[in-house]
């Protein structure tokens, strides 16, 4: 796909120059106007993409939004743009003002690296709080390139983006409430689930007994469709390299057990509450099984020292300083849930 190539080149861009970057106006040119084009859009056209356009509202003169988008003479797309070093959630009753203004039907907010679009879901001509479509340029899921299409020159449907928009918002607000039930089930969610398996009175000791039981009941159920997944991926591969006839090799001293790739299953599940799947990868050593961020060896997410008569999983603090827990199966390692969610946001931190 030639767009998702352009996005991910316009990435690696960001990554290497974004430190040079050091005004709102440079962040314009290097970062969003490439994203523009990778859009179809002719940045070159005045017709078509209009700087500084202007939004006056009432009395008030002189209002213009960095960039709006035409198509047949109206205005499709205004984007407002920061610097990359800004937060974005102070900026969005400006742009509530300016889409007010400008009668159009969809509104981005950028810093170049985030990018937030928004419609009239609640009520017309009146932006909505919430967008519709958020991401970061330098993670884009394959499923996120697929809705940034829409807003492709050539694909452009206004009816089309608004019906699709609604069950975009809300889809992605349900994931937040999800995850944060996964992360610390509230009462309700705990009822909901204990009432149907226990048959006397919710006290409030039983209803706190079964916080813990619900949560680590669907950090399992999740582990198990990793699990699945992954054995499914693995299968298929050692099937292909079966079908291959290898070239004679001096043998590894080095042996992936079972065990070690159960145990990488497991801190998978875990931490794919906060990071994609792919970016979770693993090296096996003559003495631990490492797991790392990146495939990087200066990310170690943790490490299973499992080949000894005792078994240990090596958690990581923020001075990458590794510290041993014994642990009595690869099991414990669900023990250890926020100290490995923790280092992941040390790292993205930094």
């Amino acid at each position: 796909m030639q767009l998702q190539t352009q996005l991910k080149a316009l990435a690696e861009k960001i990554g290497k120059l974004k430190d040079q970057i050091t005004t709102e106006e440079s962040t314009k040119h290097a970062f969003v106007l490439p994203f523009i084009n990778a859009l179809g859009y002719d940045t070159f056209n005045p017709i078509e993409v209009v700087p500084e356009f202007t939004a006056d509202i009432g009395l008030k003169k002189g209002e213009k939004v960095d960039y709006a988008i035409f198509q047949d003479g109206q205005p499709i797309l205004i984007i407002e743009c920061k610097s990359w070093k800004e937060k974005l959630d102070a900026h969005n009753s400006q742009l509530i003002r300016y889409f007010h203004a400008s009668k159009t039907r969809f509104a981005l907010l950028t810093n170049g690296i985030e990018y937030r679009f928004y419609t009239d879901l609640e009520a017309t001509n009146k932006m909505d709080e919430k967008p519709f479509l958020e991401f970061d340029i330098t993670t884009l899921k394959e499923g996120t390139v697929h809705e940034i299409t829409k807003f492709h020159k050539s694909n452009f449907d206004v009816e089309k983006i608004v019906d699709n928009a609604s069950a975009l918002k809300y889809t992605k607000e349900l994931k937040k409430l999800i995850l944060a039930e996964l992360q610390s089930p509230s009462l309700p969610f705990v009822k909901l689930f204990a009432g149907k398996v226990h048959t006397g009175r919710l006290t409030e000791k039983v209803s706190g007994e079964f916080t813990d039981l619900v949560g680590r009941a669907f950090t399992q159920t999740l582990s198990d469709k990793v699990n699945d997944r992954l054995n499914a991926a693995l299968n298929k591969e050692a099937e292909q390299q079966q079908e291959e006839v290898p070239e004679p090799q001096e043998r590894s001293k080095v042996v992936t057990t079972e065990e070690e790739l159960e145990g990488f299953r497991i801190v998978v599940a875990i931490l794919r509450r906060k990071l994609p799947v792919a970016r979770i990868a693993h090296r096996d050593t003559q003495s631990y099984f490492g797991i790392l961020l990146d495939d990087n060896n200066r990310k170690p997410l943790c490490r299973l020292h499992l080949n000894g008569r005792k078994k240990y999983l090596g958690v990581f603090e923020k001075d990458k300083s590794e510290t041993k827990h014994a642990i009595e199966s690869i099991d414990s390692i669900y023990e250890f849930t926020e100290a490995l969610l923790q280092t992941v946001e040390d790292y993205e931190e930094d």
